[in-house]
């Protein structure tokens, strides 16, 4: 799923002109233009920090009148405040999106697709995926909050759902401790996955290098996982 085929932005639209969030001539705008407003915001964000965010350069970036920006979202705080709002229902909505599949795929296939499929996601959402990682890596409270909790949960939960049902298909003993295991291996695939999304990160982590491959560390990441909550 992709922003350009996201069923549920018209309904999130109508209820962010319900939360004062966009005015309805923002409603009413041709979904490429709300696109193009909403990454110019991002890359905005992204680029200087959301405390910092130039209301000139959006509009610059959107290819809009500063004036729209105002009749669209009042103020600097209403772009940012659309900006999060948006980018928290997307990931949720993306996640539920698979949620589905993986919960039907056997265990080992199921942990391939979310670590792989999620690098891959990434890769064409620059930035979505920029402005969640620098909410989760810069320590901003607000953001925390705001951006990482509600997603992070939404992950742990996913992770709590494939595994849960893992349980049923026999694929993990059944007397592992569930929510913790859910814990452990969650944060396990966020290192892997984050450290190949941004290169910064597998400076520290050391997860991959010339030596050790994206695939060949995927392999050992899933033995260790599936040979200690095995049957």
């Amino acid at each position: 799923m992709t922003f350009n085929d996201w069923p549920q932005i018209h309904t999130h639209i109508l209820q962010f002109e319900q939360e004062g969030l966009v005015t309805r001539t923002f409603r009413r705008l041709d979904p490429d233009r709300q696109q193009a407003i909403l990454s110019a915001i991002l890359d905005e964000a992204i680029e200087k920090g959301p405390t910092s965010l130039n209301i000139k350069q959006v509009a610059e970036r959107a290819g809009v009148a500063v004036g729209s920006l105002y009749a669209y979202f009042g103020n600097r705080d209403g772009l940012l405040n659309f900006a999060v709002e948006l980018c928290v229902r997307y990931m949720a909505d993306m996640f539920a999106y698979f949620e589905t599949y993986l919960e039907q795929m056997p265990l080992r296939e199921a942990l391939t697709a979310y670590l792989t499929g999620g690098v891959e996601w990434s890769q064409t959402q620059t930035g979505l995926v920029h402005f969640f990682v620098r909410a989760a890596y810069h320590g901003d409270p607000e953001m925390a909050e705001r951006v990482v909790r509600p997603i992070a949960n939404t992950m742990r939960q996913m992770m709590h759902g494939i595994l849960t049902r893992a349980i049923e298909h026999g694929e993990i003993r059944a007397d592992v401790d569930l929510d913790t295991v859910t814990r452990l291996i969650n944060a396990l695939m966020i290192a892997v996955g984050d450290s190949q999304i941004m290169p910064y990160l597998n400076t520290y982590f050391q997860v991959t290098d010339d030596e050790v491959s994206p695939e060949r560390l995927l392999e050992a990441l899933l033995d260790f996982i599936l040979r200690g909550i095995g049957p």
